[in-house]
């Protein structure tokens, strides 16, 4: 920590958004008047890259500072463990931290929780102690038993299809306004409880599918669109099973640009209440997003099965006196959040039990050391380190969404259409960025190459072609991937067929009895 650090630390994730959407990066609609007002204080970050393309990675690593293939929190493994969290270190020096969100991922059952003194989940479908409790325990056990992961998947599409229903329609109500009173009456009681500084997280899901914004946004920025009408599931446009025209395109992105414009009204609620209580030159502020979306590009729709840069290059500001106003164009990545906020408050990370690893801080990952991503000659370098140690590369790793690709099975075969095994939908990714360069390591389909300097768009696939640039990442990629492990290994599949339940061991059937899954 430097001398003048603020006592205080506000993490904001913008739930998918995408940077290009945005004032400060440029966009010309005014979604955003609050963060431009942010962005003249704070440094806005180009080229700031997500360790994956959704939810419980990202967060997984931005609170572990591990890689998502060490963390091991995925879709297949729906849960962090055996990793200790910045929270737990934050609150074992003695920081009040707290954790709130509407997003189904970031809950006790995932253990991102982890930590906070107080976390609240607004999720529209399961209230907090439900996703704590049975459904936690319930589905840790599917996942863990080979022979019962069609049951899981079976208890997947009843979900997705409740989530479809209950979360459609004028009933959607925005829970940003309850999160963000929630965090002000957080700051409020933690400096009731002493003088050591406090750190808030919180996760804003405005902009995540399905969009339903407020009507004075969406009279704002979709005049006469119908959110009921326009499609919302991206599951059916990505299966065939739904085509989308330009003008909808064109509705569906006011309905998004109306979505974030609701997110920056109610950051700039917190703000100015932080301003007007004069604890905003005493806190350090970060926003991001943890990933961004698709609308048509590429052919896909929502962030799944791709790693391209409306997904992966995500928007960052940081409001912090040892870094001053302005803009970079460095490669930052989401994980160096984890060694910054250590480093704000002058703490480190050890194991919370013996058996969870903590990674320690380091400074080469904190954007307030002068030494920041001077990776050449560290010592016990991690994998993208060892692999581009002038720090100038991003890595990405992506395992295949359960979730999303259930129900992208289900769309398709309700529209008499058979996805191909062998497509982007069943691929595992992984890929190094930089800011001119990109490559995609994919494993069932041809690998993807671009040249971001040139062809910003990614459309033109450079795979094979003499290009140095793309040479020097995959070369880059090819070594975290061997730090790494390599691929990763497929799920085990299996049907739950009655000979395979009075095969379960009897503790696996003691606790789904337990659970109510069987009598």
């Amino acid at each position: 920590m430097t001398s003048g650090s603020p006592s205080n630390v506000l993490f904001v994730v913008m739930d998918t958004v995408r940077k290009d959407h945005l004032g400060p990066y440029g966009y010309e609609r005014d979604t955003t008047p609050g963060l431009d007002a942010f962005a003249e204080e704070g440094t806005v970050f180009d080229n700031a890259v997500a360790p994956a393309p959704w939810t419980l990675p990202v967060h997984a690593s931005m609170f572990t500072g591990m890689y998502p293939s060490r963390h091991g929190a995925d879709q297949e493994n729906p849960y962090l463990e055996g990793a200790t969290t910045l929270a737990q270190s934050l609150s074992a020096a003695g920081h009040e931290t707290a954790c709130y969100s509407s997003n189904a991922w970031i809950t006790p059952y995932t253990h991102l929780t982890d930590g906070f003194d107080d976390q609240d989940n607004f999720f529209e479908v399961m209230p907090g102690d439900l996703l704590s409790g049975p459904l936690a325990r319930m589905w840790q056990v599917l996942n863990d038993n080979p022979r019962l992961r069609k049951l899981a998947d079976m208890i997947v599409s009843a979900g997705n299809t409740a989530h479809e229903y209950l979360s459609s329609g004028e009933g959607a109500d925005s829970k940003t306004p309850r999160v963000i009173d929630r965090t002000k009456a957080f700051v409020e009681d933690a400096e009731a409880e002493g003088d050591d500084g406090w750190f808030s997280f919180i996760n804003l899901m405005d902009a995540h599918l399905p969009y339903h914004p407020p009507e004075e946004f969406r009279e704002e920025f979709a005049p006469g669109v119908d959110s009921t009408e326009v499609c919302q599931n991206s599951k059916l446009y990505n299966s065939g099973a739904r085509d989308i025209d330009d003008a909808e395109w064109d509705d569906i992105r006011g309905l998004y640009d109306a979505e974030i414009a609701h997110i920056d009204s109610q950051l700039t609620r917190l703000f100015d209440w932080l301003k007007e209580t004069d604890r905003w030159d005493d806190t350090a502020v970060v926003v991001c997003a943890d990933h961004g979306e698709l609308h048509g590009e590429h052919g896909l729709y929502g962030h799944e099965f791709g790693l391209y840069d409306p997904l992966v290059n995500v928007p960052l500001l940081v409001k912090h006196p040892e870094l001053g106003a302005g803009r970079r164009a460095d490669t930052v990545e989401l994980i160096d959040l984890y060694h910054t906020v250590l480093d704000t408050f002058d703490a480190d990370a050890t194991a919370a039990a013996a058996d969870e690893e903590a990674v320690r801080f380091d400074a080469t990952r904190s954007l307030l050391a002068d030494e920041y991503r001077e990776f050449d000659g560290v010592d016990d370098a991690d994998p993208a380190q060892e692999a581009a140690p002038d720090g100038e590369t991003g890595f990405v790793e992506y395992s295949r969404p359960v979730v999303e690709l259930k129900q992208l099975e289900e769309k398709a075969a309700d529209a008499g259409i058979e996805l191909d095994e062998d497509s982007r939908f069943y691929a595992r990714m992984r890929a190094a960025r930089r800011a001119d360069a990109k490559y995609v390591r994919i494993d069932r389909i041809e690998d993807e190459a671009y040249r971001l300097d040139e062809d910003a768009e990614e459309t033109e696939n450079l795979v094979g072609a003499d290009d140095e640039a793309i040479d020097e990442v995959e070369a880059e990629l090819a070594v975290f991937e061997n730090a790494v492990g390599g691929a990763w290994t497929s799920a085990a599949a299996g049907e739950v067929t009655d000979e395979a339940v009075e095969e379960m061991d009897e503790e696996i059937q003691d606790r789904l009895q337990d659970l109510g899954y069987m009598e």
